[in-house]
C-alpha cells in the first residue's frame, strides 16, 4: 500500500493524530499498543505513525485493528532525553518528532503526541507551529485529579518556562479558561493564582501584579477569579484553573508523582503485613480497584502545550499502553472540540487590563 493510499484510508472521515512512536522510555511497541487501544474503542481514529519504518511495521502488521487506519512516515533519528533542545532543533530535521510535527503543520494531522523529550518538544513545537497572535510564552496544561465534579483541575504552567511575569500568568489564565471550556465544558471556570497563602498582601511582586490583571480580566473574558490559592487547592474544589510558573508547577507535579507512589507502595506493604491484612485486602479490593482507578496518573496523561498554532500533547516519558491510549483519548477530544482556534479567538479579543485600568486591547465579548 503506497503511503498516499494510508493517508486517504486513515483520513477517511477520521480525526487524524501525528504520534511521535520512538520518544518513549519504554519503546515503539508500547506505542503502538497504546494508540491499537485507542483504536478499539474509537472508530472516528486514524493515526500518522513517525518513526523508523522498518521498526514500524512489524509492530503495526500484529495489530489487525490498525490496517487501514494507520500510515508510517518513515524517521530515521530519534530524539533521546538527554539531548539538548538547541542540538535537537539545529540537526533533528530527520527525528520522528520533527517529523511528526510537520504532519500538523501541514495540516494532514490535527494534533501531535509525543512520549518524548520535554524541552526538544516544545522548542520544536514553537519553531514548527509558531506561537500564537498575542502570546508572550506557551504553556503545558496538566490535568490534577480533584474532587470537583469533572474530576480533574488545570495546572499551568506545567514546565515549559520556568520564567513567568505578571502578563504571562494573566494569559495562563486565559488560556486555562478555554481549555476548562473545551475539554470540560465549564461554562464559567474558577481560577486562582498559586500562591504561599490566600492573603493578597503575601507573595513576589509579579505575582501581586498578576492578581490586579487576572482580576481586571475576569469579568470580560467570563471566568470568576477565586484569588490566591495554595498547594492544598490543586486537588480540591475551590477552582478550577490554577495559575503558576514552570518552575513552581512542574516542582508541584513531580512532587504528587512521588507521594502517588509513595501512598501506592506503603498500601501494598500495609496490607501484605500479616494473614489478617492480606486477607482484608481480599475483602477491600473492590474498593481499592476504584481507588486506583480514580488516582491512577495514567488517567491524566497528557500535557496540553498551550498558545501554538497546532495542539500538541505531551504524554508522559515512562506511559505504559495505558497512558498512551489516554493522551490519545485527550489529543481527540481537544480536536473534535476545535480547541486551537477558540483559544486563538479568545486570546486575540482578551482585554488586557494594567493596574491604572487601561485596555491594551478595546475589543468586547468573547463567545468562545
Amino acid at each position: 500500500m503506497t503511503a498516499g493510499t494510508q493517508n486517504s484510508v486513515a483520513g477517511a472521515g477520521r480525526t487524524i493524530i501525528s504520534v511521535d512512536a520512538m520518544g518513549g522510555d519504554k519503546g515503539p511497541a508500547t506505542v503502538v499498543a497504546g494508540i491499537s487501544h485507542s483504536a478499539k474503542k474509537n472508530p472516528d481514529l486514524g493515526f500518522i505513525l513517525h518513526g523508523p519504518r522498518a521498526e514500524l511495521e512489524p509492530l503495526v502488521a500484529k495489530r489487525r485493528n490498525l490496517a487501514g487506519r494507520c500510515e508510517i512516515r518513515d524517521a530515521a533519528e530519534i530524539v533521546k532525553m538527554e539531548d539538548k533542545p538547541a542540538h535537537v532543533l539545529r540537526h533533528g530535521r530527520d527525528t520522528s518528532m520533527w517529523s511528526a510535527l510537520e504532519s500538523v503543520r501541514n495540516g494532514e494531522a490535527r494534533v501531535c503526541v509525543s512520549c518524548g523529550n520535554t524541552g526538544a518538544l516544545m522548542l520544536l513545537s514553537v519553531v514548527r507551529l509558531r506561537k500564537l497572535k498575542g502570546i508572550y510564552r506557551p504553556a503545558i496544561g496538566v490535568l490534577w485529579p480533584s474532587k470537583n465534579p469533572q474530576g480533574f483541575n488545570i495546572m499551568l504552567d506545567g514546565g515549559a518556562d520556568i520564567r513567568a511575569d505578571a502578563k504571562d500568568l494573566m494569559q495562563y489564565a486565559l488560556m486555562g479558561t478555554s481549555y476548562a471550556r473545551n475539554g470540560f465544558g465549564l461554562t464559567r471556570p474558577r481560577v486562582g493564582l498559586l500562591n504561599v497563602g490566600t492573603e493578597e498582601h503575601k507573595g513576589r511582586a509579579e505575582l501581586k501584579e498578576a492578581f490586579d490583571l487576572i482580576a481586571a480580566n475576569a469579568k470580560h473574558s467570563d471566568f470568576e477569579f477565586v484569588g490566591f490559592v495554595e498547594g492544598r487547592d490543586l486537588p480540591g474544589t475551590r477552582c478550577d484553573v490554577i495559575v503558576t510558573d514552570g518552575f513552581t508547577g512542574n516542582v508541584a507535579l513531580k512532587t504528587a508523582e512521588g507521594i502517588a507512589t509513595l501512598f501506592s507502595d506503603l498500601l501494598r506493604e500495609a496490607f501484605q503485613y500479616s494473614f489478617l491484612s492480606r486477607f482484608a485486602s481480599v475483602l477491600a479490593y473492590p474498593s481499592l480497584r476504584r481507588l486506583k482507578k480514580r488516582i491512577d496518573p495514567r488517567r491524566a496523561n497528557g500535557g496540553v502545550f498551550l498558545g501554538l498554532n497546532g495542539t500538541v500533547v505531551k504524554s508522559h516519558g515512562a506511559a505504559d499502553a495505558t497512558g498512551v491510549s489516554a493522551a490519545v483519548k485527550l489529543a481527540f477530544e481537544l480536536a473534535q472540540s476545535g480547541f486551537t482556534e477558540k483559544l486563538a479567538a479568545r486570546v486575540a479579543s482578551a482585554t488586557m487590563l494594567d493596574q491604572d485600568g487601561e485596555t491594551d486591547n478595546s475589543d468586547n465579548g468573547d463567545s468562545e
